[in-house]
């Protein structure tokens, strides 16, 4: 399928027809929505929209979703030719440019960015959602003006993004910034990447309601537990921080970032910019630590305009 869908793009001659723009048109692929946005020569977002994933469908079936809202974006704000970006859960294999890791899971081992050239008719970028929220981060938001930006995303499921001077490094394997999946506990819960004890089974949304389940039998949200002063939280609490603390730590003993940016809906919790900054304080190598960690400044939009900043 993989050859097909190249050829046809070859004779569809894709490559050779596309006239750039200075407009950049950003797709945000999510499990549940597809988001997309326009952003002008200044790099001001002038179009936002929004559709349902609808990925129960089916990968062809996400594919016309996504020509669908691009092609929506350009005819109401009147558009002919505008670059490209796609953020995606997962990564794309350098040897064989099939999609990995990814979420939505009938995307695994599918052929994306060829199948939207195609349905495009046009060259495109595609990366990971993380490293679409570093990028957009690194530019024009928390970590402007700094050279090595680490972008962290706390949600759902927890992951990462490194950009070098305004640049994604992704790695060999497509790996870099895949923090969510460092081990630190290997006798720890069981992540759904078959490891155990992955940063995310400790400090994602859904890792934190696992391990309060796990402790007192109770099903609680992740929100719930982390806000709330009630003394059956504190140890689940605790716990929490800890892992923070080692993961990041661990994360400046390798990397040293010049900043760290953190995103996703746990980010909006006011204790990991005190208690959690003191965790890893504490466990620093050597016991100095200048690295700072602050919260995102684009909100939610930051993965779609990463998305479009990767469009050249």
């Amino acid at each position: 399928m993989l050859v097909q869908i190249k050829s046809h793009a070859q004779r569809l001659g894709v490559f050779q027809e596309f006239q750039g723009g200075h407009l950049k048109i950003g797709i945000d692929l999510g499990g549940t929505k597809i988001e997309g946005v326009v952003l002008d020569e200044r790099l001001r977002v002038t179009a936002r929209l929004r559709i349902p994933t609808e990925a129960q469908q089916g990968p062809e079936h996400i594919i016309s979703r996504i020509a669908g809202l691009v092609h929506e974006l350009k005819k109401s704000n009147g558009i002919e030719h505008a670059a490209i970006g796609v953020g995606t859960p997962g990564a794309l294999a350098k040897k064989t440019g099939l999609l990995k890791n990814s979420n939505t899971v009938c995307l695994n081992g599918y052929p994306l960015k060829d199948a939207l050239e195609v349905a495009l008719k046009q060259p495109i970028r595609v990366e990971n959602d993380a490293n679409c929220f570093a990028l957009a981060e690194s530019i024009l938001g928390a970590g402007r003006g700094y050279e090595c930006v680490f972008g962290v995303i706390m949600g759902t499921g927890c992951g990462g993004g490194i950009v070098l001077n305004q640049k994604i490094r992704s790695g060999p394997q497509s790996l870099a910034g895949e923090w969510g999946h460092m081990t630190l506990d290997p006798n720890g819960p069981l992540c759904y990447c078959g490891a155990r004890g992955c940063v995310e089974t400790f400090i994602s949304g859904s890792g934190i309601e696992k391990m309060h389940l796990a402790q007192t039998g109770v099903c609680v949200s992740s929100e719930k537990i982390l806000n709330s002063d009630a003394p059956e939280f504190s140890t689940t609490q605790q716990g929490f921080y800890q892992r923070f603390g080692s993961a990041v730590a661990n994360l400046i003993a390798v990397l040293d970032p010049d900043i760290i940016v953190l995103g996703g809906g746990l980010s909006n919790l006011p204790g990991l910019y005190d208690r959690g900054v003191a965790e890893v304080r504490s466990r620093i190598f050597g016991g100095e630590m200048t690295t700072p960690i602050v919260q995102h400044e684009l909100g939610d939009s930051a993965g779609v305009i990463g998305a479009a900043l990767l469009a050249p």
